[in-house]
């Protein structure tokens, strides 16, 4: 790889906001035929120097050179880089759901002759570019019809289409599966290896970065801290590990990544009983079959399994019958048995739900960091109907105290906030609510390294004080290294409960598979 020109250089850039220097001399090279990671935490500039490369913020409102295969660079916007070879393919994904597979790769670049669509054509390059990323569909089917990772490889596909050279791709495989994220790194090592493709990857799975990473570049505060280059063993084994990535992103070690608890587990505080859920989208279809479960005061219970294992659906069809039809089953608070027939009513009877999307379902993005803050319970702080601003403010600032929450105002809207910050307010807002049963849905997706120690933190604590808390995470060392318990899902069934401290990755994915 040393023998390899460079196809890119990003020299001493500089970006400023009013107040803030997002980026401070930074440098990046990526070489030809290279897979090249760029790791930092939130806030430390990765998306903002890959939107100065991808021309989102044009030359002259930075200072510093960018030179593409041996040229100097002056991107207006993205039209001028993605004609010099550069594609971003940004974390929401940016296609047309109704439109079919082959409409998308060519949007905005239709094979046409005279004005006129050729849909002979379109469909034929389309197979073309489909095939050289193993997908096997019509190209004629809608693009909605198709699952997250292969939404990602049509994206992928629009990108060759433009003939790209270098593909940036910001956190990829963040809402893909297992299979689905090893099946688009293979893709990124045959796109370097077969079409001379280089990818800057902008990842917070660390994993996935020592695994298919030739070079990383670590940020931290708007620098350029170092670049690692990673040697491979015969077995293809990295020479970087992830604790040597993560003491260059947050400037320590963190020897403990998941935190201990010593607190003392209590009796049963919520069980569920016999749990059946059927799909509303097709009510004749079992989503939840029979499910059982307890959590104990004080106790991290951690859901297990594959996405479409139902781990999303019980906590949704538990949580105030958001989810599902013709539910039956029990559901039971401190031995009570208690019909959660809304979220009104769950949120009464102290049930809290973090969802996997907090942009979507967590947060009102376009409101202040304290009316998310009380949104969950606002009767605590309403007389009359009429809230009383001044017990907001006052219980707005005292989770912002607790949690950490990096804002230099509660009046401060929340779509400003990095992902780790929001998912905070997240946790503020069913904080507030008094909870004493907390279920965590992929609590820490998206999120940093060090944002996801102090997530971590947040959860022991809240097992300190008693509160009975169901982790769900597609992360298995992080079901593993958060749990005192560990329920095992595949299909809407519960196929093993294990104890945390014995279970193995591959005993869990073995429970996974035998359904």
């Amino acid at each position: 790889m040393d023998n390899e020109a460079a196809l890119l250089e990003m020299k001493n850039i500089t970006k400023t906001f009013p107040g803030v220097r997002a980026l401070d001399n930074v440098n990046l090279v990526v070489k030809r035929r290279e897979i090249h990671a760029l790791v930092g935490e939130n806030g430390a500039g990765k998306s903002t120097l890959m939107k100065i490369l991808s021309g989102v913020y044009p030359h002259g409102e930075f200072d510093g050179e960018i030179v593409f295969e041996g040229k100097p660079c002056a991107f207006s916007d993205i039209k001028q880089s993605e004609k010099a070879g550069i594609v971003i393919i940004h974390q929401e994904l940016a296609l047309s759901p109704y439109l079919s597979i082959a409409e998308n790769i060519f949007l905005g670049d239709e094979r046409a002759k005279h004005n006129i669509i050729d849909w002979n054509r379109t469909r034929t390059d389309a197979l073309l570019y489909m095939r050289k990323l193993g997908l096997n569909e019509n190209p004629n089917m809608p693009v909605n019809r198709l699952g997250v990772g292969k939404q990602q490889l049509v994206e992928i596909a629009k990108a060759l289409a433009k003939d790209a050279r270098i593909l940036i791709l910001d956190e990829p495989t963040s809402a893909l599966n297992e299979n689905d994220s090893q099946h688009l790194l293979q893709i990124l090592r045959e796109l370097r290896d077969q079409h001379n493709i280089a990818s800057v990857l902008i990842s917070h799975k660390l994993n996935e970065v020592a695994e298919v990473a030739d070079a990383i570049t670590v940020l931290r505060d708007g620098k350029t801290i170092e670049t690692l280059k990673v040697e491979r063993d015969a077995e293809g084994r990295a020479s970087i590990s992830e604790d040597r990535i993560i003491k260059g992103m947050v400037g320590r070690e963190i020897t403990d990544r998941f935190p201990k608890r010593s607190n003392t587990i209590g009796g049963v505080v919520f069980e569920v009983r016999n749990w059946t859920v059927y799909n509303p989208d097709d009510p004749e279809r079992k989503k939840l079959d029979n499910v059982n479960m307890v959590v104990h005061a004080g106790e991290v219970v951690g859901l297990a399994g594959l996405v479409g294992a139902g781990r999303t659906e019980l906590a949704t069809s538990i949580f105030g019958k958001y989810y599902g039809v013709n539910i039956s089953g029990q559901t039971l608070i401190n031995g009570k048995e208690i019909d959660l027939d809304s979220i009104p009513a769950a949120i009464d009877h102290g049930l809290a739900y973090v969802t996997e999307d907090r942009k979507e379902f967590g947060l009102v993005l376009i409101a202040a960091i304290k009316k998310n803050t009380t949104l969950a319970k606002l009767k605590k702080i309403a007389r009359g109907g009429v809230v009383n601003e001044h017990e907001e403010i006052i219980a707005a600032e005292d989770y912002r105290k607790k949690l950490n929450i990096k804002t230099p105002s509660i009046l401060q809207l929340a779509e400003n906030l990095s992902g780790g910050n929001q998912q905070k307010v997240v946790l503020a807002k069913w904080l507030f609510s008094d909870p004493q049963i907390f279920i965590l849905d992929e609590p820490t997706r998206g999120i940093d390294v060090g944002a996801k120690h102090e997530i971590y933190t947040i959860i022991n604590e809240l097992a300190a004080q008693g509160i009975a808390c169901i982790l769900i995470s597609s992360e298995m060392p992080e079901v593993i290294g958060m749990s005192d318990r560990i329920y095992v899902m595949s299909e809407g069934r519960v196929t093993a409960e294990l104890d945390a401290k014995t279970a193995t990755q591959e005993e869990i994915m073995r429970h996974i598979l035998s359904n």
